[in-house]
């Protein structure tokens, strides 16, 4: 396959970045490391969140919950056996499961719907990490929670108590989900979502089950927010319930709007540009808040397909909202099992 000169130049981009990341550690101190992995962290969430957005249509406000499931399941499984690969594996698994489940009520409803019922279980989860004291403790959460050795039985054991050791745990495993995004993205799934989100009636005409490719996308979604949550546990060392709100699910969606949601690389430009611009305010204002909202608003305004979809000549392709299209776009009738679809 002859790859086009912008490829290239991705690639070799790519690889710099790659680079520049392994040897941070050792050519900056420990702020700029820290602040390295909460970008990563939020790239996995973000991509987690456009593989609903960006490739399935799907708006959801709920991902904080799957991302609260992945820190909580790794932080009690840390607390009661101090392996970090067992702590992280549990951590994921509990978010999988619990993106499944919910995913199956969820993927039945499309538009406004979909999207308020994520909300709901997203705030349900937060009131049950808020009110189970013997289990979460309640608004003091769980504390003290160990960076515990990476341990492989009969393969292998590392130390990762230091900051930056653990560092190199994120970013190996970061990096693995990115590049398993990007095959998901460009596999025959991948397609098929993208099919279901440009045209839902003529991908059920084709003979494509809908809500079963739905629901792998939501599953998938949930359990990358839940790697998300699993990755930040040891580096926080605790977990409270605000990791399960409403507006931990927004971080992901304004990382997508900035770096674009039509891009596979924009959930990860959109990260490094929330944590820099959110960095470079606070240092002045208390009132950062406010200030981070006038520059987003700012940003999504004068670049409508996000920063990568500027660059990349996808600036006008309309995200897809289909409960936002009104007349210009009605959604087809649908019907399934004699009941129509929300």
């Amino acid at each position: 396959m002859i790859r086009r000169p912008s490829s290239r130049l991705a690639l070799a981009l790519g690889v710099v970045l790659v680079l520049a990341l392994f040897l941070l550690p050792w050519v900056a101190g420990r702020y700029p490391v820290y602040l390295a992995m909460q970008i990563l962290i939020l790239a996995v969430f973000s991509l987690g969140f456009n593989l609903l957005f960006g490739y399935t249509g799907l708006l959801s406000f709920g991902q904080a919950g799957f991302f609260a499931l992945g820190a909580y399941g790794c932080a009690k499984i840390l607390l009661a056996v101090p392996n970090l690969f067992l702590g992280l594996a549990g951590g994921v698994a509990v978010a999988a499961v619990g993106a499944l489940l919910l995913g199956m009520l969820s993927v039945r409803h499309t538009r406004i719907y979909f999207s308020m019922l994520t909300l709901a279980f997203g705030m349900m989860i937060f009131s049950i990490a808020w009110k189970w004291r013997d289990f979460t403790g309640g608004d003091d959460g769980l504390v003290g929670i160990p960076r515990a050795p990476l341990e492989i039985p009969g393969a292998l054991s590392i130390n990762v108590s230091a900051l930056g050791h653990y560092y190199y745990v994120v970013l190996v495993v970061s990096l693995a989900a990115i590049l398993a995004m990007h095959r998901l993205v460009r596999s025959p799934l991948g397609l098929t979502l993208q099919a279901i989100r440009d045209s839902e009636s003529r991908a059920e005409a084709a003979g494509v089950p809908v809500r079963k490719y739905r629901l792998a996308a939501f599953t998938i979604a949930g359990t990358y927010a839940g790697l998300a949550g699993a990755l930040l546990t040891p580096l926080e060392n605790t977990v409270t319930p605000p990791v399960a709100h409403w507006s931990m699910s927004a971080e992901p969606v304004l990382a997508t709007l900035l770096g674009g949601a039509h891009v596979f690389g924009g959930p990860i430009v959109g990260a490094v540009l929330f944590f820099v611009i959110k960095d470079a305010i606070v240092r002045f204002t208390e009132y950062w808040l406010i200030w981070f909202g006038v520059i987003v608003v700012a940003l999504v305004t004068g670049f409508p397909g996000g920063v990568m979809g500027f660059f990349t000549g996808r600036a006008q392709r309309p995200i897809a909202w289909p409960w936002l299209a009104g007349s210009r776009n009605p959604p087809a009738a649908r019907e399934h099992d004699g009941t129509p679809e929300d």
